[in-house]
């Protein structure tokens, strides 16, 4: 019978379950025990869908086992074939597994995701640059030529992304002494800077208040989002 597996634990966790119910519809929550190591699973559904309650249904679990001692959550959607199978991992990984839960004791994850506003950075690029502003007055007013066009375009798409390299750099230079360890996600069209902090529990107050300081310090139209603080799912 395959498993859906929700985290590693060490044999010491209180593993509080009872009151919960996993992914799927025979979702009862038990627990493979291991030498010194625990995973919390349930028979893994038929036909796993990323259905609402089943993504809530995984979190919740995560979410009460952190609350309780340190793990190490996996992704959704992780199967194994069988207890034999989860056991053997157990054993064959939990030197590197005791290891990991010992660099995630007593630390937080926080996600900080920076966003800017298209219009402003557009206005600020063309009130800045004399070459952009004045393609941009010649293409608005229909003098511009093919190849202005092309101009124009190349060298806004080249601005906007060093201005928003420059700002995803400051960002992670600031906050990068305040964590233990970083993880950084590639740039996307809506955010120019995605990336997770791992750090001591005891700094988040202080984390989250340079994360305040930093956004005041930004310029217009430039927000920093955080979440946290969370378990380490970035960082297990």
């Amino acid at each position: 019978m395959s498993l859906y597996v929700y985290a590693i634990t060490e044999a010491s966790h209180p593993l509080r379950l009872d009151d919960l119910k996993g992914v799927g519809e025979s979702s009862e929550l038990r627990v493979v025990r291991g030498d010194s190591l625990c995973a919390v699973v349930s028979e893994a559904p038929e036909d796993l869908s990323v259905a609402r309650r089943n993504l809530e249904a995984h979190h919740t679990v995560q979410e009460r086992l952190w609350s309780d001692g340190v793990t190490l959550p996996l992704g959704f959607g992780f199967i194994a074939q069988d207890e034999e199978a989860v056991r053997a991992v157990l054993e064959q990984s939990a030197e590197q597994y005791t290891q990991r839960l010992a660099e995630l004791t007593g630390r937080v994850e926080f996600n900080v995701k920076g966003v800017q506003d298209e219009d402003t950075l557009l206005r600020q690029i063309v009130e800045e640059s004399d070459r952009i502003r004045e393609l941009n007055e010649a293409t608005r007013e229909g003098r511009g030529s093919p190849e202005q066009r092309v101009e124009l375009g190349q060298l806004v798409a080249q601005e906007v992304q060093a201005r928003q390299e420059a700002l995803a750099e400051q960002v992670v230079a600031t906050l990068r002494p305040l964590g233990y360890a970083e993880n950084l996600s590639a740039p996307s069209q809506q955010y120019f800077v995605n990336a997770s902090f791992l750090v001591d529990g005891e700094k988040s107050e202080e984390f989250t208040n340079a994360c305040a300081e930093l956004s005041e310090q930004l310029p217009e139209g430039v927000e920093l989002r955080l979440g946290g603080p969370l378990p380490p799912y970035s960082f297990a």
